[in-house]
């Protein structure tokens, strides 16, 4: 008997949970790694890098859920990709962070 395997874990097919997934996920351990939970002690890291990666990897997944008509979900898929932008452009300020 064969389990079902979900969309989630098939890299090859579009997937908008793991697209949300990585960008949420990158931008929660580059926080971590800036030293979140004391913001007195915030710094720079460069191991934050490897969260960049993450995040433009699920940018792009973003955009591989895009289709081509125009409809209620392409507009969703805009506000996701708008939202990726901004948490790729406050990982990289938290790079740079001194």
């Amino acid at each position: 008997m064969e389990l079902p395997h979900p969309q989630v874990f098939r890299i090859r097919r579009k997937s908008i949970v793991r697209a949300i997934a990585l960008s949420l996920g990158a931008f929660m351990v580059s926080l971590r790694l800036a030293g979140f939970p004391h913001i007195e002690d915030l710094h720079g890291s460069r191991w934050q890098i490897l969260a960049l990666a993450m995040g433009v990897w699920g940018m792009a997944e973003t955009a591989r859920c895009m289709g081509r008509h125009w409809n209620l979900y392409h507009a969703g898929i805009l506000l996701l990709l708008y939202a990726d932008l901004m948490i790729l452009a406050m990982i990289a300020f938290l790079v740079v962070y001194p």
